[in-house]
């Protein structure tokens, strides 16, 4: 009886069943296992972001936890990416670890996506732009300002920032347009910058930079072939709304 009694004392306490724990879910219904026997394409966006986050809480598993996080966000995971650090954490059940696992994940994704954009060597059109630009300044909280340099085939022959700015608006310099046109013998450019509100309209002083901007490159022998605004899921070409 005492050796019983020693052995009881001993032994580790059973750990209370709760429905809320994956592991005592079906294998089917484990994210884990059902993407090794189904494959990725199987699991719903909750379910892979459970696997990045690794476990929930006493009270609710990590696939109803991810579920409640792609809710307050519609489920879009453009704006799962845009969460910063501190937004993660005010999630019950998310410290500061699963949220920079989180944020790991999916600026891995916005870089995967950056490095698929189709290499388009010749631009015939506006829409060839947005592709273009679109995984580089789409999706940012701030205007940039960018312009890509052609040459007598159309081609980009180089990218560049002009400038960087508020929410509402950047600074645009002319001469430094021109300058740098030069610099990489383009003979054509296109001006290029987005809209975090998601408004796809000219302001004044868009039409009014482009303008002299159109203007000034003509004194220079260089054409001015288009101005594109572009926000997460579309764009505004000048030339398309015959603006100038």
């Amino acid at each position: 009886m005492a050796i019983d009694y020693i052995y009881l004392l001993n032994a580790k306490p059973m750990e209370p069943y709760t429905p809320f724990s994956i592991k005592y879910w079906a294998d089917d219904d484990k994210p884990r296992e059902k993407l090794v026997l189904k494959g990725k394409e199987a699991l719903s966006d909750a379910e892979l972001l459970a696997i990045i986050i690794g476990s929930g809480s006493r009270n609710e598993s990590a696939v109803a936890l991810s579920k409640r996080i792609l809710g307050h966000v519609q489920n879009n995971l453009n704006s799962l990416g845009k969460l910063s650090l501190k937004q993660l954490t005010t999630f019950k059940g998310i410290g500061e670890a699963k949220a920079i696992a989180i944020i790991a994940a999916t600026e891995l994704g916005r870089r995967r996506r950056l490095e698929e954009a189709p290499v388009l060597e010749k631009i015939n059109s506006s829409r060839i732009v947005f592709e273009i630009m679109q995984p580089i300044i789409g999706e940012l909280p701030h205007e940039e300002f960018w312009v890509l340099y052609l040459n007598n085939s159309n081609q980009v022959i180089y990218k560049s920032q002009l400038s960087k700015g508020g929410i509402t608006g950047t600074v645009v310099d002319i001469r430094l347009i021109l300058k740098m046109a030069l610099e990489h013998n383009a003979v054509s450019f296109i001006l290029v910058h987005n809209h975090p509100s998601g408004k796809l309209k000219a302001s004044d002083s868009d039409i009014e930079v482009t303008q002299k901007v159109k203007l000034a490159a003509r004194q220079l022998d260089l054409n001015l072939l288009d101005h594109v605004i572009l926000t997460e899921k579309g764009y505004l070409s000048f030339v398309d709304e015959q603006i100038f």
